[in-house]
């Protein structure tokens, strides 16, 4: 059993749009899932702590409609306790945990790259070894992150995140304070997308990084491997 950290944003407008959002809730809950499903402890961290908001867009209105891990986190009082006392992340110890994943949401583009204490948990677990997963604008987080030598956490790696069409299609390009995959390929990352809102997951040893909504389970599977893997090269 691995012990792995989800962070989630704690941001709610999208700058000066008037737009409201927060963390995208099935890119979290379907990572959660796969992860418990598998035997895996979980803790939920935001950046300000307490109870985060989730992006409105990411819940329809119709139960109907909503994905299946969606409404089991929803109609779970454990899983919904979780969420509503999420620890700070300024208060979380790196080495409590083997792995952590960043969920999305456009509120990751502007809290997460701002977080010191977030970019220290990702490069220490990356340099213990732990497993990196984020899916869509989560990736975010690692725009800071660096490893013990000062080198970024994405730097000669592949990944994948949303990309800057997509951020075209959806309109908001001028209300971001940066185009994550460029900003991802400016810190030396070997960015691998595909169409727009198509899944698409890429894993280069330790990272796993996802495209967009679509991309979640991907993410999650692909982490779950990686986490087996670990597992198997420590009890060979």
């Amino acid at each position: 059993m691995a012990r792995i950290l989800i962070v989630l944003t704690s941001h709610t407008k999208v700058g000066d749009t008037g737009k409201q959002t927060g963390f995208y809730f099935d890119e979290m809950a379907t990572p959660y899932w796969a992860l418990v499903d598998a035997g895996h402890e979980i803790t939920i961290a935001s950046i300000e702590g307490g109870h985060p908001e989730y992006d409105p867009s990411s819940v329809k209105d119709n139960p109907a409609e909503r994905p299946e891990p969606v409404v089991r986190f929803l109609g779970d009082s454990q899983a919904m306790a979780l969420l509503s006392k999420t620890a700070r992340i300024d208060d979380v110890s790196p080495a409590d945990f083997d792995g952590i994943f960043l969920a999305g949401g456009h509120g990751t583009m502007f809290d997460f790259p701002n977080s010191d204490a977030l970019a220290n948990t990702v490069g220490k677990i990356f340099d213990a070894g732990g497993i990196i997963g984020a899916v869509c604008h989560g990736p975010a987080g690692l725009v800071t992150a660096k490893r013990a030598d000062g080198r970024p956490v994405v730097e000669g790696l592949r990944v994948n995140a949303f990309t800057d069409a997509e951020e075209q299609a959806v309109g908001l390009v001028e209300a971001m304070p940066f185009l994550l995959e460029s900003r991802l390929r400016d810190l030396g990352a070997k960015f691998e997308g595909t169409s727009n809102f198509k899944g698409h997951a890429v894993r280069d040893g330790q990272l796993i990084t996802g495209q967009n909504p679509a991309s979640a389970a991907l993410v999650a599977k692909k982490m779950l491997e990686a986490l087996a893997e670990k597992e198997s090269a420590v009890t060979a």
